[in-house]
């Protein structure tokens, strides 16, 4: 007993160790010279502690998630691209074919994987997309992949409706480039820049920020220290750190990949369809009796996956189904006497401007910000709705510079809101995340998790709702935006809020179905989504 307490004992120490070095390497500047300048106020000792505390529990969960996603992603040393996982050498089989299918079966196609040279590939972690679709009913599902660690995998479908069903099974990315992207992201900061600009009067100037910085300046801190948060800029001469007023970010010239790695990643390996023995399948209705209605959306709904499909180019989700909004009066209805509060990138965004050109009774509140849009709001007098977005806080990738002066986390946003009946928040956090260490995002999804636990428990009739990222162009840097990324983060989120009385909209699984590849999807799947949201909290 002793020495098995001795042995806990020396391993916890260990792994505490390991985690503060982690922590210190993640947030903290690169050069031991630089002064640093902080832009909040002194905290108190005692809160300090409780701070500290707070810190280390959310770091231990955060290794812990980081841990058991790790042990998913293979650890392959890259050779050649002839050794790569190949969709073209590779093939697809019905399991267990049969000459009729019905509605509400699954069905099982198995995949066996083989490099450029032919060989079996003895080992799984490829990046796989499957769908079925039938283009004559507009319709469209996502399937479930399931790896056997051995090169062999299996899509599961559901057969949602009736009619010649075709199949989609795309290669992504091959297990040794999922296992390059891992590896890549996780070695450092870097590969987007930041560039602050601090004002003084008529007077500009612009200086380096960024989550590390390595520079001999003197360092302007940015700590939230509640929310163990922390960004940094280069202190410019004659300027206080609270002149910082915009920030704006670009692709540096680093890489973590080596030169053989990027072949992989050239746009002609990315998304190639794996061949199939057979053309399609016809399913039937088998039954005389319609299947029960589902009951309504409502928050605390689990979605599964795949959470719905698409036929006649409208969502059907496949848990509960959608309140039906054939006019507007409805929406208007459902909409009055509430604060409805967007938080995160634009993707949401996107259903902000959805709402405010559908509403016309919304209008817009010119708030005079400058640079690229950062917040935006609406008023409705006569029906007293209000319609806000406010963009996340650090990480915003984009090259035209935006307002920081009010920036907050959006932990900081929901802990700012007393929340009640008439308040509705929805979160959707992800796409900004993709250039950088799964670690900042886990932390600042725990961050949002103890945020909307402090909201419930002061106002449990709050209404929140997590969308869930899109997937994206093909066409992008793939170190840097690959839906590899968006994946892992998507399984995060549902992890991390799993549990919690929140509605859920899987817009990963809604864009892999109507196959989009966008990041900001067209109308007709941004107004199933909102459609959803309105089932939610009506």
């Amino acid at each position: 007993m002793t020495t098995t307490w001795n042995q806990t004992f020396f391993l916890t120490v260990a792994f505490f160790t390991i985690l503060m070095t982690s922590f210190t390497v993640h947030y903290s500047t690169k050069s031991p010279d630089a002064a640093l300048h902080s832009s909040n106020p002194t905290v108190n000792p005692k809160e300090k502690n409780v701070t500290v505390s707070s810190s280390l529990e959310d770091e231990t969960q955060a290794f812990l998630i980081f841990k058991n996603i790790s042990v998913l992603i293979p650890s392959i040393t890259f050779t050649h691209k002839d050794n790569t996982t190949s969709a073209k050498k590779s093939r697809a089989t019905i399991l267990n074919p049969r000459k009729k299918y019905c509605v509400g079966e699954t069905i099982i196609v198995q995949i066996e994987m083989f490099d450029h040279l032919g060989n079996r590939k003895t080992y799984g972690g490829d990046f796989i997309r499957a769908r079925i679709f039938s283009p004559d009913l507009k319709a469209a599902a996502s399937g479930r992949i399931e790896d056997f660690d051995d090169g062999t995998y299996h899509a599961h479908f559901t057969l949602f409706w009736e009619g010649k069903v075709f199949f989609s099974l795309v290669l992504y990315h091959p297990s040794e480039a999922v296992s390059a992207l891992w590896r890549a992201r996780n070695r450092d900061y870097g590969l987007i820049s930041f560039m602050g600009t601090f004002t003084n009067g008529t007077h500009q100037v612009k200086s380096e920020c960024g989550f590390q910085l390595n520079t001999k300046k003197e360092i302007c801190e940015y700590r939230k220290e509640e929310y163990n948060e922390i960004f940094y800029c280069a202190k410019p001469e004659s300027f206080h750190c609270e002149s910082l007023i915009y920030l704006q970010s670009f692709n540096s010239d680093l890489s973590f990949l080596s030169t053989p790695e990027k072949s992989i990643f050239d746009r002609g390996n990315i998304a190639i369809e794996i061949p199939q023995n057979f053309e399609s399948i016809s399913v039937y209705s088998c039954t005389e009796s319609p299947p029960p209605p589902l009951e309504q959306c409502k928050i605390g709904m689990v979605p599964p996956f795949p959470s719905g499909f698409v036929l006649q180019n409208k969502w059907r989700p496949a848990f509960c189904h959608i309140a039906n909004f054939t006019l507007y009066e409805q929406m208007y209805t459902c909409l009055k006497d509430k604060m409805i509060y967007l938080m995160g990138d634009s993707t949401v965004r996107q259903w902000y401007l959805y709402l405010e050109e559908t509403f016309k009774g919304l209008k817009r509140f010119d708030l005079h910000r400058t640079g690229l849009e950062s917040m935006v709001l609406s008023v409705d007098l006569q029906r007293n709705i209000r319609l806000q977005w406010k963009k996340h806080s650090h990480p915003i990738v984009a090259s035209r510079f935006y307002l920081v002066k009010d920036d907050f986390y959006v932990s900081e946003q929901i802990d700012q809101l007393d929340g009640g009946p008439h308040y509705v928040i929805v979160i959707c956090l992800g796409q900004h995340f993709r250039p950088f260490p799964i670690h900042l995002f886990i932390k600042r999804i725990i961050n949002v998790r103890k945020a909307l636990e402090r909201l419930f428990s002061r106002s449990p009739d709050t209404k929140v709702i997590i969308k869930a990222e899109n997937t994206r162009e093909m066409s992008m840097d793939a170190e840097r935006f690959s839906d590899f990324h968006g994946y892992i983060q998507y399984l995060i989120v549902k992890d991390i809020f799993r549990d919690l009385h929140v509605g859920v909209i899987d817009a990963w699984d809604m864009t892999t179905a109507y196959n989009t590849n966008n990041v900001h999807p067209p109308e007709n799947v941004v107004q199933d989504q909102i459609y959803m949201f309105l089932t939610y909290i009506c």
